[in-house]
């Protein structure tokens, strides 16, 4: 294999960002409108890119994740930023001002700053048929998709206090909901749980499901061992999530329980220099929000990388 262009000429980004979601792409552009020498390093796998639509983002409605992508793809190219459609294997941080990324292609990055909008990825349930209608009829998210449920029959996949959160979020739109585990326990685990569902009357199916009936993209019913049916217009499934991969586990960056990376207000990690913004992060998982995570992650990173002689000294109080 060749040695690469970064590897012959030695050339330092300003910025690195690995992730070319709404998190990843918004913070390219804005990095690259302060005039920052940015490279942003993509794997071509996003996590929603089965979803028809993306809802709520604002000018955008309905608009599909490919073209949300492309879109951004070509306006942070217009800017000037370099697009790698690789996969980061190893990043390593020498010093708060080095960091060094080696690429599956065998390319080495070097940056002073470094962004993770790494994502995440969802622990599907094995349910034949699934797949066929995920995104039009079958969701992960009801902040996003909750809107199309109305006064539907709706099913959520799961079990614990992940599936009675999300049955709750989903009486906004519908009342006939029915928790289906897929013969896993309920585990629920604390009578306040069974105290609302039968409030508010949604059943629980402990059966395994055999496979999800459809025609072309939508559900019409569920089919469960022993032949029992379940008419469903719309399926949430609460299922587990995990990062994208192990790079801010890597760098050493502190996460959360979830294995969310830890960010300050500014989307700063536990690591000098380190930022991360998107799903990866704690909060709302709407591209919206990962767009708007990525804005002012790069305002931050843009800042620390301005000299000292070109900034005011903070003040001591907000009366001085």
């Amino acid at each position: 294999m060749g040695t690469s262009k970064t590897q012959q000429t030695g050339r330092r980004y300003d910025v690195a960002i690995i992730g070319g979601g709404p998190a990843g792409l918004s913070a390219g552009i804005w990095l690259a409108r302060y005039l920052h020498d940015v490279v942003l390093v993509d794997s071509g796998d996003p996590r929603n890119w089965e979803t028809r639509g993306v809802n709520g983002f604002l000018g955008h409605p309905g608009i599909r994740p490919a073209e949300l992508r492309g879109a951004g793809r070509d306006e942070a190219r217009e800017r000037g930023v370099e697009l790698r459609d690789a996969v980061c294997d190893r990043v390593v941080c020498h010093d708060e001002e080095s960091f060094e990324l080696a690429l599956e292609n065998g390319d080495v990055i070097h940056s002073r700053r470094l962004l993770l909008a790494i994502g995440l990825k969802d622990v599907w349930p094995d349910i034949p048929g699934l797949d066929r209608v995920y995104g039009d009829t079958a969701h992960v998210c009801p902040d996003c998709d909750g809107r199309e449920c109305v006064d539907k029959k709706v099913a959520v996949i799961g079990s614990g206090r992940k599936a009675v959160g999300m049955a709750l979020n989903l009486t906004t739109w519908t009342s006939d909901i029915v928790i289906c585990t897929n013969g896993e326990p309920a585990n629920f685990d604390l009578q306040e749980y069974c105290d609302k569902l039968d409030a508010l009357n949604i059943p629980v199916i402990e059966f395994p499901i055999r496979c999800v009936d459809h025609k072309g993209s939508r559900v019409h019913s569920l089919t469960f061992e022993g032949g029992l049916a379940l008419d469903t217009d719309e399926i949430f499934f609460a299922i587990g999530q995990y990062p994208a991969d192990d790079l801010g586990a890597q760098l050493g960056c502190d996460r959360d329980v979830g294995g969310h990376i830890i960010v300050d207000e500014a989307y700063h990690t536990s690591v000098r220099n380190c930022f991360a913004a998107g799903d990866i992060v704690p909060g709302p998982q709407l591209a919206i929000a990962a767009a708007s995570d990525g804005a002012i992650a790069a305002l931050a990173i843009h800042k620390s990388l301005v000299p000292a002689e070109r900034k005011l000294e903070k003040l001591e109080s907000a009366e001085d």
